[in-house]
């Protein structure tokens, strides 16, 4: 149970960040909804959570912005005095081939998906440390681990998110915080849902469990990570991909 503990999930208006923020909430923890601009499908997982008899809010932020990501932990300080839990997922894709990518789907990319975190990262370091406890989990991807046609950018930010987990492990593990990292591979989200049929039927047919994983496979590893039965776990990357790349 994660009763009374403080959670941000960056993203969790839609995909793997809304299923997060509903695992973490339904462990009791309070959850903060952070969303950059579709306010009515945060609302909804507001609504959701409080049918659970938990507690949520929803902050808008631009969390590759880190003027934005200091405002935003600001106001949870405000609010509850601390910060237990941190799930870095806000996310995007503009993928295309190597000499396609403009400049601008580049730094898209590596801003909301590598910049972001790092920003809310550093910005709950320090309430954490005071604390002297605390669980940082980052959303990478597969991908980031073993590239993928199409996605030189999608790929560099999600490997750079590894880089970044092992090494805020080492540097906070004296302080009582972990920090870990989620790789999924293939899961059922409006990135996955865009793919064609037959696309989506030849991979599945490369995954030795024969399907797309769901939001909730990754969401029920990263209430375990956020728990006390992680607390010697730290510095890991943990593929959720259906044994893909075993």
């Amino acid at each position: 149970m994660l009763a009374n503990q403080v959670a941000l999930v960056t993203g969790a208006s839609r995909g793997i960040g809304r299923a997060i923020a509903l695992a973490l909430a339904q462990e009791r923890a309070k959850v903060i909804i952070n969303y950059k601009g579709n306010q009515a499908a945060a609302l909804e997982v507001q609504e959701l959570i409080n049918k659970m008899g938990a507690e949520a809010v929803c902050i808008q932020a631009d969390v590759s912005s880190s003027a934005q990501v200091d405002g935003m932990l600001q106001q949870i300080m405000e609010k509850y005095g601390r910060i237990d839990i941190l799930v870095n997922n806000a996310g995007i894709n503009r993928d295309t081939l190597i000499m396609r990518m403009k400049d601008e789907e580049w730094a898209q990319v590596i801003e909301t998906n590598l910049n972001a975190a790092f920003y809310c990262l550093r910005a709950v370091a320090r309430p954490m440390m005071k604390q002297k406890r605390g669980k940082i989990i980052n959303i990478s991807s597969v991908v980031g681990i073993h590239g993928n046609m199409g996605q030189v950018n999608y790929a560099a930010a999600k490997a750079g998110i590894i880089g970044l987990t092992k090494s805020a492990a080492k540097e906070l593990a004296s302080r009582g915080i972990m920090v870990n990292a989620i790789a999924p591979g293939f899961i059922m989200t409006d990135m996955t849902e865009r793919l064609p049929k037959e696309v989506k039927e030849k991979i599945a047919a490369g995954i030795p469990l024969g399907c797309l994983g769901k939001p909730d496979d990754v969401a029920n590893l990263a209430v375990f990570l956020a728990g006390s039965s992680a607390d010697y776990l730290t510095g890991q990357v943990i593929a959720v991909d259906g044994g893909m790349f075993m």
